[in-house]
């Protein structure tokens, strides 16, 4: 899509300047300053085409033939959001189980003809959407879109692979009690969403959810959200709508459902005060920290002065977070920030992982990272910002796979077409004032919940000390609930090759 200097080109170019006659002093860049950006390429996005097979499902397709290659990625409006509450982990198991028998095929024969076709497979399934996507050589895509047809229409969920997802995902949950990321992350949500909103609970589900999930759960599920009503297909690569449109039918135009009922995002209350929750991990050999809020939908009308602004802040390497914890203090790896977009109001979090020694000093400059970002910020680093962003969009087109992943974005938010043509160009149109505007409105570093997993007996005091505000102590089984009970004997059968 893109032309550039190839690697080689690149070795004898600067083979050539070393080489050339005169002092390599007299040669030598000027360090003093960073080299200026010039302004962003002009980017087209290729054309989407829009049709509809006889069954009424839609078909995005976006051509791409510098390559033989095809993403095929069918979306299902079908997510953990629509989980009962006594299964939580519901539409992540029936995600998970489709390749584990559909058709004729069981699980070894599906893996071993996907292999043979030089194909992959994936499927996930997030708080909104199911996805199952296919990545295959143009070569192969007949064969390939049967074998997809059949993991999307005819899974078999055999009750022996269900078992053995069971147990993966129960001793995932076992595990995560030893990894202070994972406890976070669980803390996080759970302080900001509550244990009975979709969005405060993992979509890998509970403990007890998953061992409520039965076959008979899978099919049902399957047959209420997997209908063409609720559903996308996603093509991207070297094809065109004329030859493209009768093998999607052959595949997919058999398909029928009724469309299910949209579940609506449940309201959430946004943190009203500072708060700290410690949970104790003795033994840590760092600190989690996580500092957050209420973020806004996707389809929030300051969707780009906020990423403009939180780049600033967080969403970079040279953001102010990094620079200051990672470059300047050297309490951490990496810090950053993100406001998690979504159909309902996402989180706003800021965190890194930081030397147990340091966390009250890393929590002091966090702070003063957010109280900064309220503050008009100089036109240079606003610029900087939105460089930043406009020359990285790109880059999302360069593979079918990240193609068809961005096109997703405008199938989940019923975006318009000309949403990624204008990007760049509503990147560049934010103003320091905008900048300072959605930083005051949607970031209040005097009402934030806070997280910290460590060893309590090293950093409690001194994150007491700082009077941030009320200390709550919690464990982890507090967190995390009761240890998944696995039955002696039950282990996690290896996957299908």
């Amino acid at each position: 899509m893109r032309g550039g200097i190839t690697p080689a080109n690149a070795a004898l170019a600067a083979w050539a300047v070393l080489l050339a006659p005169g002092s390599i002093e007299a040669q030598a860049p000027d360090r003093s300053t960073p080299p200026e950006l010039g302004p962003p390429p002009h980017f087209d996005v290729p054309l989407i085409q829009h049709f509809q097979l006889s069954n009424g499902l839609e078909v995005m397709l976006m051509e791409m033939h510098e390559v033989p290659l095809m993403q095929v990625n069918l979306l299902l409006e079908a997510g953990s959001i629509a989980d009962p509450d006594d299964r939580k982990g519901l539409a992540s198991m029936v995600a998970a189980m489709l390749d584990e028998g559909a058709g004729d095929r069981d699980a070894l024969e599906i893996a071993d003809e996907i292999d043979y076709l030089g194909a992959d497979l994936g499927m996930s399934a997030g708080d909104h959407t199911t996805v199952v996507q296919l990545h295959t050589p143009l070569a192969q895509l007949d064969p390939a879109l049967e074998i997809i047809a059949d993991i999307v229409l005819r899974p078999t969920f055999p009750g022996e692979e269900l078992e053995r997802q069971r147990i993966e995902r129960l001793t995932e949950l076992l595990q995560w009690r030893d990894e202070p990321d994972a406890i976070a992350s669980v803390a996080f949500s759970e302080t900001l969403y509550g244990d009975d909103h979709p969005y405060g609970v993992p979509e890998i589900g509970t403990a007890q959810g998953l061992q409520s999930i039965t076959p008979e759960d899978l099919g049902a599920y399957h047959r209420s959200r997997f209908v063409p009503g609720d559903a996308t297909l996603i093509v991207v690569g070297d094809v065109t709508r004329e030859a493209i449109a009768p093998q999607l039918e052959t595949a997919f135009g058999g398909w029928r459902g009724v469309a299910a009922l949209e579940t609506a995002i449940p309201l959430v209350e946004q943190v009203e005060a500072r708060r700290i929750y410690l949970v104790d991990k003795p033994g840590a050999e760092q600190s989690e920290i996580r500092i957050g809020r209420i973020g806004v939908p996707r389809l929030t009308e300051d969707y780009y002065p906020i990423i403009v602004m939180n780049t600033i802040l967080g969403g970079s390497f040279t953001s102010r977070l990094n620079q200051n914890l990672r470059e300047d203090k050297g309490y951490s790896y990496g810090a950053g920030s993100a406001f998690d977009f979504r159909p309902g109001p996402g989180p706003f979090i800021a965190g890194a992982a930081v030397q147990t020694d340091v966390t009250a000093e890393a929590l002091t400059e966090f702070m003063k990272e957010l109280r900064g970002i309220l503050e008009v910020v100089p036109q240079a680093e606003l610029e900087r910002a939105r460089n930043y962003l406009a020359l990285g969009f790109p880059q999302e087109f360069q593979t079918v796979a990240g193609t068809a992943e961005m096109l997703g974005e405008l199938v989940l938010y019923d975006l318009p077409d000309e949403t990624f043509d204008r990007h760049i160009e509503r990147i560049q149109a934010v103003t320091v004032e905008d900048v300072q505007r959605v930083a005051r409105q949607y970031l209040d570093p005097e009402k934030v919940a806070i997280i910290v997993v460590g060893d309590r007996s090293l950093i409690d005091a001194p994150v007491r000390a700082l009077n941030l505000g009320p200390v709550e102590d919690l464990t982890i089984e507090q967190v995390l609930g009761p240890p998944p009970v696995i039955a002696p004997g039950e282990e996690p059968a290896p996957a299908a090759p």
